[in-house]
């Protein structure tokens, strides 16, 4: 599985994210995906599952269903990474 961080470069940097996390601005995300895109990234075209969290988990709601209707196996953490970091999840710091 690949967890998918939607959340913008500054959240990022500011908050923090999930060891690992691959890094896909929402704005982008379709033209990720597409494999006929030419901003196409292989890691979309892995045949694993991909778990999408933003801040709150309403963009990743909206990502994993419009990814899913593109062909990929998906899912959201709801809450996002604030529910997340409530929970007692592991956290790598934001570059500052």
């Amino acid at each position: 599985m690949v967890f998918v961080d939607l959340r913008d470069v500054r959240e990022l940097k500011r908050e923090g994210g999930i060891p690992g996390a691959f890094h896909c601005p929402r704005g982008l995300l379709e033209f990720w995906i597409d494999p006929e895109s030419p901003y196409h990234h292989a890691v979309f075209a892995e045949p694993k599952e991909f778990i999408f969290f933003c801040n709150l988990g309403w963009r990743s709601a909206l990502a994993a269903d419009i990814a899913q209707q593109m062909g990929l196996k998906t899912c959201h953490i709801d809450g996002g990474f604030k529910a997340w970091k409530a929970l007692g999840g592991e956290v790598a710091q934001g570059k500052k």
